[in-house]
């Protein structure tokens, strides 16, 4: 009888989803945000949608690039370990197995299992099983820094767009209303999707996002509001 492996498991979305939940926050936060406060500092409507154009073009690159550099920095860590890996198998082979197995040990195998383990696993690939077991480096957890960074621009350009498009639309006096109720509206929808897509509870991803969004939407209006008088 042929096995045929049928679970799913929420880890092998990790990558993507990251980088996913974190644009769509940012854009949604930032630009939502910034309008709010350029619309209470008692600024035009053109000024307004063009303060929030401004942070959708700015936001997007940013998080590009960041992501980018970011995943980059981890992924140049991963192959300088898998290098040094690399050396060590080809100086000291018999040390490397010794230490394979001790790892499998540490994890309730007996030691005439442990070592058999390690062998094969050494016989099939032996980098791999050491950044496996070792190093925790797998195929799924493995750095990809532009789909970090094309997830994330492409995400966040989503996100701000919606508060800038509600903007646009509404007549400047209920801007800072309409803006905040949508976002967070936004922002409650992709704290629950994100939690589902990722197996974790819901209310927690509402929850936190929520909160998190409806404060630095509240500090940015003060600081727009406070500046407005000044001036």
């Amino acid at each position: 009888m042929e096995f045929v492996h049928t679970e799913h498991h929420y880890i092998n979305r990790v990558g993507w989803l990251r980088a996913a939940v974190l644009g769509a926050n940012d854009g949604i936060v930032s630009v939502s945000s910034l309008i709010v406060g350029v619309a209470a500092a008692m600024a035009g409507h053109a000024e307004v949608i063009t303060a929030g154009v401004a942070g959708l073009v700015a936001g997007a690159l940013s998080m590009a690039a960041g992501e980018y550099v970011s995943v980059s920095s981890q992924a140049d860590t991963e192959k300088a370990d898998l290098e040094k890996e690399r050396i060590e198998l080809e100086r000291k082979p018999e040390f490397e197995l010794e230490e394979l197995t001790q790892i499998f040990v540490g994890r309730g195998l007996t030691r005439d299992l442990a070592e058999q383990v390690a062998v094969q696993l050494t016989e099939e690939d032996a980098l791999a099983a050491h950044a496996r077991e070792e190093m925790g480096i797998s195929e799924i957890t493995t750095a990809r820094p532009l789909q970090a960074a094309f997830v994330s621009a492409i995400t966040f350009a989503i996100g701000a767009g919606i508060p800038l498009i509600i903007a646009y639309f509404v007549p400047l006096n209920v801007v800072i209303g309409a803006v905040i109720v949508s976002s967070l509206c936004l922002l409650a929808i992709l704290g629950g999707l994100g939690a589902y897509v990722g197996g974790a509870p819901i209310w927690k991803g509402v929850v936190r996002i929520l909160f998190w969004g409806a404060v630095a939407m509240a500090v940015t209006a003060g600081v727009g509001y406070v500046f407005g008088i000044t001036i």
